[in-house]
């Protein structure tokens, strides 16, 4: 734990470390009517999987169940919140980013070891803190085992044709992907393929127990949400 705990340290203090001067915008501009949630949601993933899986939605208070469902998956709406901890550094200003949509369906492994994570990084935004104190407060809780050991790889769906993940790809680019949580994976390990070529990849936060690999699908897999 205390390796995993300096390595954490390491990637945070270092030249990619963020200002904190940045303000957030008003906490409803984050929020979503909650049915045009639930249908953006579910569009995260095919109906065979989103269908029957639990979805949660935003709220002030954090993520919670509006649907429960039965086959393990747990379909939700990231916000700006959900950009990397650590790396690439420019990214991490996304949580600022309010209209940022990123469907998502979490598998049953990743339900219960990545999902807390990501519900984590969005109960700190929503308090008010910053990129870099919301690293500090993921790195504090994973050290007191308060978020899972992730040491198992797992799967989430993010197949939605409505996402939105921010300014760097701009609204309407369909980006069907399969994400493969590999903790403590780096792009090397891959093949080193590049982002654009078409192959897997190493997304954010390499080396960590965060680490998220992006499997690129054809466009054809895209789902839209349903009105």
């Amino acid at each position: 734990m205390r390796m995993i705990t300096l390595a954490l340290s390491l990637l945070l203090t270092g030249p990619a470390a963020m200002a904190q001067d940045k303000k957030y915008p008003p906490i409803n501009d984050y929020m979503m009517e909650q049915g045009a949630e639930i249908a953006l949601a579910r569009s995260a993933a095919p109906d065979n999987v989103s269908g029957p899986a639990t979805v949660k939605v935003l709220t002030p208070q954090g993520f919670k169940v509006a649907v429960e469902g039965q086959n393990g998956f747990i379909c939700l709406v990231l916000r700006g919140w959900g950009a990397p901890t650590y790396s690439p550094p420019p990214l991490r200003d996304y949580v600022y980013v309010a209209d940022l949509r990123a469907p998502i369906c979490f598998d049953r492994v990743s339900s219960t070891t990545m999902m807390p994570y990501y519900e984590l990084r969005h109960r700190l935004g929503m308090e008010g803190k910053g990129p870099d104190e919301i690293a500090r407060g993921v790195e504090a809780a994973y050290a007191r085992g308060e978020l899972p050991s992730a040491t198992t790889a797992s799967i989430a769906y993010m197949f939605s044709a409505d996402q939105y993940l921010g300014p760097h790809l701009g609204h309407g680019f369909i980006f069907p992907h399969l994400m493969l949580f590999l903790p403590y994976y780096d792009n090397a390990r891959l093949g080193g393929n590049d982002r654009r070529s078409g192959l897997p990849f190493l997304s954010d936060d390499a080396g960590t127990p965060f680490a998220v690999t992006i499997v690129p699908m054809d466009k054809s897999f895209a789902v839209k949400a349903k009105k």
